[in-house]
């Protein structure tokens, strides 16, 4: 059993078609504007796929990052390319069919063999992609659509 330590809460609001605003937990994050790509909406904004992408190729960046510093290991700049091809399930549905995440620290060469300790262990530290990874328990709850209760007696 996991232990619970915070949880968070964003809302989701229709702008328009299948344009949406995200609003965050704290009032000093700006608002998230997603969309799907034509022909369902406009493509104005990153959809859902590309927001995941980013969530774990960022998350595994910041991981590395502080691995890296915990050993005390300069790191000049980083960088990160998430490849996510989309397929079609056996039912034809739209699907990510992997993410494959690379990272580029720009660390010296002298560094590089006390780096390579990071490797066995910064993936383990990044919440998001460890989370995709065994699978999600997501609940899902129509407000107005709830299903009809069975008659008591």
């Amino acid at each position: 059993m996991s232990e619970f330590i915070h949880e968070f809460t964003i809302s989701i609001e229709q702008a328009a078609g299948y344009e949406f605003r995200v609003k965050f937990d704290k009032p000093h994050h700006a608002e998230l504007t997603v969309d799907e790509p034509a022909p369902l909406g406009k493509d104005v904004a990153p959809n859902p796929a590309r927001i995941l992408a980013a969530a774990i190729g960022s998350c595994l960046t910041a991981s590395l990052l502080f691995c890296l510093g915990k050993k005390r290991i300069p790191v000049a700049g980083m960088r990160a390319e998430v490849k996510v091809p989309i397929v079609r399930n056996q039912d034809r549905r739209l699907r990510i069919g992997r993410v494959e995440v690379l990272i580029e620290p720009q660390i010296a060469p002298e560094d590089r063999d006390k780096a390579r300790a990071c490797l066995d262990l910064f993936e383990d530290f990044c919440t998001v992609t460890q989370s995709v990874r065994q699978g999600l328990d997501v609940g899902v709850s129509v407000k107005g659509l709830e299903p009809t209760p069975p008659p008591t007696g």
